[in-house]
C-alpha cells in the first residue's frame, strides 16, 4: 500500500469534516435549537425523539471523520503543519466532545420527557461552547491548508 498521499487525504478529510461541522453548529445554534420552543405541546416528546434520531444521521459520520483524521494526522503529519497546531485542534475537539456528552446530550434526554423552558435555555446557552470551539477549529484547519 502506497502511503505517499495519505497525509494529503487525511488533511482534506479533516478540513472538509471540520468545516461541515462549523456550518452545521451555527445552524443548530441560531435556528435549530431556538425553534424547539415552538414545538411545545402534546407532540413535543415525539418531535424531540425524532429530531435526535434524524440528527444522528447528519452528525455522527462527520464527527467521527473529524476526530479520526485529527488523531491520524499526528502519525501522518503533512509537511508544514506543526504538532502544536494539531494539538490545539485536538484540544478543541476534546472540549467539543466533552460538551456534547456532558451538557447537550443530557439536555436532549431531559427534553425527550417533555418541554422544560429551563432545560431548553441551558441547551441553547451551553451549545455556545461547541459553537465557539468549532469556529476556532475552522480557523485552525484553514491555516493548515
Amino acid at each position: 500500500m502506497n502511503l505517499e498521499h495519505l497525509p494529503e487525504w487525511l488533511s482534506q478529510i479533516h478540513v472538509a469534516s471540520t468545516l461541515y461541522m462549523v456550518g452545521l453548529i451555527w445552524f443548530v445554534q441560531v435556528v435549530h435549537y431556538p425553534l424547539f420552543a415552538l414545538a411545545k405541546g402534546d407532540e413535543f416528546e415525539n418531535y424531540i425523539r425524532t429530531n435526535m434520531r434524524l440528527t444522528s444521521w447528519v452528525v455522527i459520520l462527520p464527527m467521527v471523520a473529524e476526530g479520526g483524521s485529527a488523531i491520524a494526522l499526528f502519525w501522518f503529519r503533512p509537511a508544514g503543519i506543526s504538532t502544536e497546531l494539531l494539538s490545539a485542534g485536538l484540544g478543541l475537539l476534546v472540549v467539543i466532545w466533552a460538551s456534547t456528552f456532558l451538557l447537550q446530550v443530557p439536555c436532549h434526554e431531559r427534553l425527550a420527557n417533555g418541554f422544560d423552558p429551563e432545560v431548553h435555555r441551558r441547551l441553547v446557552r451551553t451549545n455556545w461552547i461547541r459553537t465557539i470551539a468549532w469556529s476556532l477549529r475552522g480557523i485552525l484547519v484553514l491555516t493548515m491548508k
